[in-house]
């Protein structure tokens, strides 16, 4: 996260996004928490007859496991912490800016293909069920463009963040 996303006199909009990033964040360590539960009954009834092979814990921990990498996606967004290499060598404040806003918009577009793709992935999937347990798949189908609408949430604020640099604004 960028320096100006710090400052106490955020604007109502950076507060509203700090809230959603630590919703997110909870969010993601229940999935993970949950996804435990399925995961050890699988374990358990694989390799002892102490219980029945339960056949909805392999569609809850996918279910589960999807959202969990999603989530973790849209936090690694908020956080600077994904699809974030450094290669460059030690560069002025200005160019490091200009390097970081290449990068954002380079998630940008890919934020646009979840958004997009996403959509019809979810349309797709609006009246079908899982085989077993019968849930809707669009519950799992949506993760893609609420991630997609996350991160163009999260890096359009980098990127103005990083223009602020790029302008000479003092923070």
């Amino acid at each position: 996260m960028t320096d100006t996303s710090m400052l106490p006199n955020r604007s109502l909009w950076r507060r509203a996004t700090a809230t959603y990033a630590k919703l997110l964040e909870v969010l993601l360590a229940i999935c993970v928490g949950i996804l435990v539960v399925p995961v050890t009954l699988q374990i358990i009834s694989r390799y002892t007859p102490l219980i029945p092979s339960y056949i909805w814990t392999e569609e809850m921990a996918r279910f589960l496991f999807v959202w969990t990498i999603m989530i973790g996606a849209m936090v690694g967004i908020r956080e600077s912490q994904h699809f974030e290499v450094d290669v460059w060598p030690d560069l002025s404040r200005r160019s490091e800016a200009m390097v970081r806003i290449l990068a954002r918009i380079g998630v940008l577009a890919m934020a646009v293909v979840f958004v997009w793709a996403g959509i019809e992935f979810t349309r797709f999937a609006w009246n079908r069920t899982s085989e077993l347990a019968d849930l809707p798949l669009w519950l799992i189908h949506v993760a893609w463009p609420v991630a997609g609408m996350t991160w163009i949430v999260f890096a359009g604020e980098q990127i103005l963040d990083e223009m602020r640099i790029l302008l000479g604004a003092r923070q």
